[in-house]
């Protein structure tokens, strides 16, 4: 017999609490993108704003906050100073949004600043440089890998759940239409995505395909937060963590799916039966123990990652912490309850008793 923390007779009512976590989800989603607007945006990494990395090695243990004033007096933009590898490898990454200056410049630069203010031997080990072309190329390309994931998932769940692969497929062309269309505009890739998240929305609801819609508003719910978040924490996005984000969102559906399925089992098992509110109540009450104690296994290891993986993999882990946690509530307090609001009508909640 599996380990239950959660009893198997608990009957929580999160429907009936629904209300309540979605002003939760309001003030979380609105205080993000405030954030945001007032920063103009995402605080871009190198990998998006272009820029350099440079790795030095140390012949002794030297504090982070040493290399940092030794070459502040270079004024480089955007300039982050961090600790590479074992505590023991005197490793650390210097990096600038500057891209105006050549490589060899640099190097120069860091080479004299670290000679005369460190008071330490040093090895520059390696200088990387992405141009801000690059940049803003990669940006795109991680924006599209978002918003295609989040579409090939809606048509997974329409077919899988309401057996509807003809309307998901129909879903899949219009939208692919309506991108097409939008971009002959010359939309930033930023706009274009948002407008065809708002498409794939609406034709969800359109065409009734309540589990993707419940489904596809949970993931964007949760992308939205952390991000949202990892603004107000002044983070900056980069490669891994837009890997992170798509973890995030593999992660979320697969709670969800657990959940969805719970619901379609007993709706076939309990229809006229129970009403759909008590149904739903029911399956997210029957899976809770086993979605918590997934959850919290997989916090409690990217927990250790966090702690104990170093700076470089620091904000990787912590955008993990953030989604996982996120994605396990949006599963129970968002794609349910969106299910609940969009689905069957014929038996109202006065059916209960």
């Amino acid at each position: 017999m599996g380990l239950q923390i959660i009893k198997p007779d608990t009957n929580l009512d999160f429907i009936g609490i629904r209300k309540i976590a979605f002003i939760l989800s309001a003030v979380l989603i609105l205080a993000g993108l405030g954030s945001l607007l007032i920063k103009g945006g995402p605080k871009y990494g190198i990998d998006f704003a272009g820029g350099m990395i440079v790795q030095v090695k140390v012949d002794k243990a030297v504090d982070v906050g040493a290399i940092k004033d030794a070459v502040d007096t270079l004024k480089l933009p955007g300039l982050v100073v961090q600790s590479l590898g074992l505590e023991g490898d005197h490793e650390y990454l210097i990096r600038t949004s500057s891209s105006n200056i050549s490589s060899e410049e640099v190097r120069g630069k860091i080479n004299t600043a670290l000679t005369d203010n460190l008071g330490a031997s040093f090895e520059i080990q390696r200088l990387e440089m992405v141009g801000p072309k690059v940049g803003a190329d990669l940006r795109s390309q991680a924006l599209e890998a978002l918003f295609y994931a989040v579409l090939l998932i809606a048509v997974y769940i329409s077919g899988r759940f309401e057996q509807r692969w003809t309307a998901a497929a129909v879903m899949a062309a219009a939208l692919a239409g309506g991108v097409y269309g939008i971009g002959l505009l010359g939309l930033d890739m930023g706009w274009l995505i948002l407008v065809a998240l708002i498409i794939t929305v609406g034709l969800c609801w359109y065409l009734k395909l309540n589990y993707a819609l419940g489904a596809v508003v949970a993931l964007i719910h949760d992308v939205i937060i952390t991000v949202g978040l990892f603004s107000i924490m002044n983070k900056e996005f980069d490669l891994t963590i837009i890997a992170a984000l798509l973890t995030i969102v593999g992660y979320s559906l697969n709670d969800t799916i657990i959940v969805f399925d719970r619901i379609r089992e007993n709706t076939h098992a309990k229809q006229g039966k129970m009403s759909f509110g008590r149904i739903i109540n029911l399956s997210v009450n029957q899976t809770l123990s086993r979605t918590i104690m997934t959850s919290a296994t997989t916090l409690l290891v990217v927990l250790c990652l966090y702690v104990m993986g170093g700076s470089v993999i620091h904000d990787f882990a912590l955008a993990l912490l953030i989604g996982i946690t996120v994605g396990t509530y949006s599963s129970i307090f968002v794609a349910s309850p969106i299910l609940y609001g969009f689905g069957p009508s014929e038996q109202p909640e006065a059916e209960e008793a």
